[in-house]
């Protein structure tokens, strides 16, 4: 195994609970962080490929083409948004752009 070297600055607190743990776990602190590194490199490169596998060939235009075929009608009691939400500007706008003219298209094919 080859080993890079890293100087890693972690806050008092967290240094501490490491050392304590790697205490209880009978390993150096090194050991112990290396070990933390790679079970959370693995974590995340895990659910990465579970999503990508899930996806499959989903693309987002095809979701929005789902939505725009929904019922135009209020959401029941308990689905409305947060008086707090604020929209993206640019990014809803371009959603909801989209999503209209998916409506409309639909509208025409009827």
């Amino acid at each position: 195994m080859s080993k890079g070297t890293y100087p890693l600055k972690l806050p008092a607190s967290i240094k501490s609970a490491a050392e304590r743990l790697a205490r209880e776990d009978g390993v150096s602190l090194n050991q112990w962080i290396a070990v933390a590194v790679a079970q959370k490199v693995s974590a995340v490169e895990t659910a990465a490929d579970f999503f990508k596998r899930r996806a499959g060939g989903a693309r987002a235009e095809d979701l929005l083409t789902l939505l725009a075929g929904g019922p135009d009608v209020p959401p029941e009691p308990g689905d409305e948004m947060p008086d707090q939400v604020s929209e993206r500007p640019a990014t809803r706008s371009a959603k909801k752009s989209r999503i209209a003219e998916a409506g409309t298209q639909r509208a025409r094919r009827r």
